[in-house]
């Protein structure tokens, strides 16, 4: 009786499980949509060939370090909405969206700037010619589509710092839904599409981009919603405003992609290896992301809860619906472990089932291995992901953006680079550095949500003296 009625309380109320799930799900099956359309690329891929799919592996990561700065960015108006709504201020929301709509602009134009140096990076990495070239195609054609990807993380957020996120989820299953056929078609030159490759691969996900950023464009645009909310009437650029976006935006977007920047460093030391070590360690950061994906939908929701309950002056809220989050995570860590642990075959049949068999024999014996790594590194993945989110959801930007510097490079990649490359280890010992990397920061995270500085921070704006005395005589 004492543990259901504990149960009861934990769920129910203003941050319980129950709110948090209700905000979180959607985000957490778009996120997994988005999982689903990076499986499939890379499952195509490898049926493709091996190659294929290490330098579409390698690209994607690095591509993906330099458009998480911008995406990161624009996603921080989650924390902008969220704190205007809690603070009863609605007719902000427009003006800080299009703040961010001008900066996915901007974002556009310098990335597409950046795609000419795709191939002097990659050939520093020193792979094989055919992984090079294939780095070089898929990096080169995301790079100059950049635009809509930012553009669609940003209108997002209209929704999810407003809590509905049903929408995002819908937009998001669309977007994935249209990538899959395209890259059905695109990759393997059926249906009068030209046999593309890797081109085909980013081609299809540009389009798909391109697509969901103009459905949730249209529905911002509603009228219901240009009243409630001004997001038409709140067009022009406030460079207030839009200096504070960057001020605490910027950290945020900073942190996802040298994270992932790491990481493609971590790819490309692994490249030196060999073929294989390169292949598995992509399949395992594919099969990684089920776990990894869903807990950035749940980071979203915290970030939303945090920021409109700060904005109400409520932190004991924004507390219970972090704690909330990190109950449901970890629920879904144990599964996902298992199947990790006792599984790994059955995980990777569908990879091998259109790949060559002869080279998929040491990929699958490498990728068995990793995936205990994976399984042992991921509830302290699940703790950097919730309290980060919650930091975020705060305007707390600048520690995780810190303490994920120190960590990538005093944790990881130094330590990866003398052990593997200068001390000729293998590719265990790479990913006992990456462990040790998620550990750390897993546990530093939850050092800075318990001291507790987060309470007292907030992005938004003082209101206007005469709008609050107006307040008060209401």
């Amino acid at each position: 009786m004492h543990v259901r009625r504990r149960a009861r309380r934990l769920w129910h109320g203003a941050g319980g499980i129950g709110e948090v799930l209700s905000v979180a799900y959607p985000l957490i099956l778009a996120h997994m949509s988005f999982t689903v359309q990076t499986f499939v690329d890379r499952l195509f891929l490898t049926w493709y060939s091996a190659e294929a799919v290490a330098g579409a592996v390698t690209a994607q990561v690095t591509t993906i370090s330099v458009m998480a700065l911008f995406a990161g960015t624009g996603e921080s108006l989650t924390t902008f909405i969220a704190q205007y709504l809690g603070a009863g201020r609605p007719e902000r929301v427009g003006p800080a969206l299009w703040q961010g709509i001008y900066f996915s602009l901007f974002a556009g134009v310098v990335v597409a700037l950046l795609s000419p140096l795709a191939l002097p990076l990659f050939a520093l990495a020193g792979h094989p010619p055919v992984v090079q070239g294939y780095e070089v195609t898929f990096a080169s054609i995301l790079l100059r589509g950049a635009f809509p990807v930012v553009l669609m993380a940003t209108l997002a957020t209209f929704f999810a710092g407003r809590g509905r996120t049903g929408v995002v989820l819908a937009v998001n299953v669309t977007g994935t839904a249209v990538n899959c056929v395209l890259d059905a078609l695109w990759i393997f030159g059926r249906g009068g599409f030209p046999r593309a490759g890797v081109a085909g691969a980013a081609w299809a996900t540009i389009t798909s981009q391109t697509l969901g950023a103009a459905i949730l464009l249209v529905l911002v645009l509603r009228p219901q919603y240009r009243r409630a909310y001004a997001t038409l009437s709140g067009w022009r650029f406030e460079p207030a405003l839009f200096l504070r976006l960057l001020r605490f935006g910027l950290p945020s977007g900073l942190q996802y992609s040298l994270e992932v920047l790491s990481f493609a460093f971590f790819l490309m030391m692994v490249g030196r290896l060999g073929t294989a070590p390169l292949a598995a360690s992509g399949i395992a950061f594919n099969l990684n992301m089920i776990v990894f994906m869903p807990m950035l939908g749940l980071g979203v929701a915290v970030s939303s809860l945090v920021g409109r309950y700060l904005g109400s002056e409520r932190a004991d809220l924004a507390e219970r619906a972090t704690w909330s989050a990190l109950w449901i995570s970890f629920g879904y860590m144990v599964a996902c472990c298992a199947l990790y642990l006792l599984a790994p075959r059955a995980l990777l049949v569908p990879y091998a089932a259109g790949a060559d068999p002869g080279a998929f024999v040491a990929v699958q014996r490498i990728t068995v291995v990793l995936l205990r790594f994976v399984a042992f590194y991921t509830f302290f993945d699940m703790m950097n992901v919730i309290f980060a989110g919650a930091l975020r959801g705060a305007g707390d930007t600048v520690y995780p953006l810190a303490i994920t510097v120190v960590l990538s490079w005093g944790a990881m990649l130094v330590p990866a680079y003398v052990l593997c490359l200068v001390g000729g280890a293998g590719i265990n010992v790479a990913w006992t550095a990456l462990s040790a990397y998620v550990v750390l920061l897993g546990l530093l995270m939850r050092r800075r949500f318990l001291a507790g500085r987060w309470r007292s921070l907030r992005v938004i704006e003082p209101p206007l003296p005469e709008l609050e005395g107006a307040a008060a005589g209401a």
